[in-house]
């Protein structure tokens, strides 16, 4: 419940102390309004995903998404964001010259929210927002990819964005490094940090670890 709502209460109470059970009806005005969100919100990108692949939605601060930008300049190309939530990197991104520019993203009110900051800031139609589970995602043609997911389903994700991305891509984590990768190139400090990593280098790097296994 924000500020209005808790005067508004306070305001119908006539100025009477708030005994038990007026601030027992207060936390459950606030622990609805808490459900509701969530409900409407969060739970329908959940639904159809296994518990260990569920990634809860975290909006990216601007200095995570400046910093994601500056991992990727002076590249082109398609950019896809796993997991895009209200959209705000994919629309950095075609503000940066990306084209396509994709989010993919499970929940419908996120894509919904999505498409409306789109409108706001003047890009409607330079971006696409796709209600998709990211991991049936097809990335063959992805040249920059974005990430910002928990731990627990990071390394996972390796395995698919080394099987399936082209020699060229470059791979932007926030928040989180992936969890086995050396990365090509890092930017921030605490929670704004991000990491870059590039495919072939990646590639490069693995395909030695197994010959020296070999040897």
């Amino acid at each position: 419940m924000d500020e209005d709502g808790v005067q508004e209460v306070l305001s119908s109470l006539g100025g009477k102390p708030v005994g038990g059970w007026g601030l027992l009806q207060i936390a459950g005005c606030s622990g609805l309004a808490a459900y509701t969100v969530w409900a409407l919100v969060l739970m329908p990108g959940f639904r159809k995903v296994p518990l260990k692949l569920q990634v809860p939605y975290l909006p990216a601060s601007a200095k995570q998404v400046a910093n994601v930008m500056s991992l990727l300049e002076g590249r082109s190309g398609k950019m896809v964001d796993l997991g895009s939530g209200d959209g705000r990197i994919v629309l950095g991104a075609a503000q940066r010259g990306f084209h396509p520019a994709v989010g993919y993203e499970l929940n419908p009110w996120l894509v919904r929210l999505s498409y409306i900051n789109a409108w706001r800031a003047g890009c409607h139609g330079k971006v696409s927002y796709r209600r998709q589970d990211l991991w049936k995602v097809k990335l063959h043609d992805c040249s920059n990819i974005s990430v910002f997911l928990a731990p627990s389903v990071l390394s996972l994700l390796e395995s698919k964005l080394l099987a399936e991305l082209p020699d060229g891509a470059r791979v932007v984590a926030g928040r989180f490094p992936l969890p086995t990768w050396t990365p090509t190139h890092t930017i921030g400090d605490g929670a704004d940090r991000a990491w870059a990593y590039d495919i072939q280098s990646i590639r490069e790097s693995a395909g030695g670890r197994q010959a020296g296994t070999l040897v």
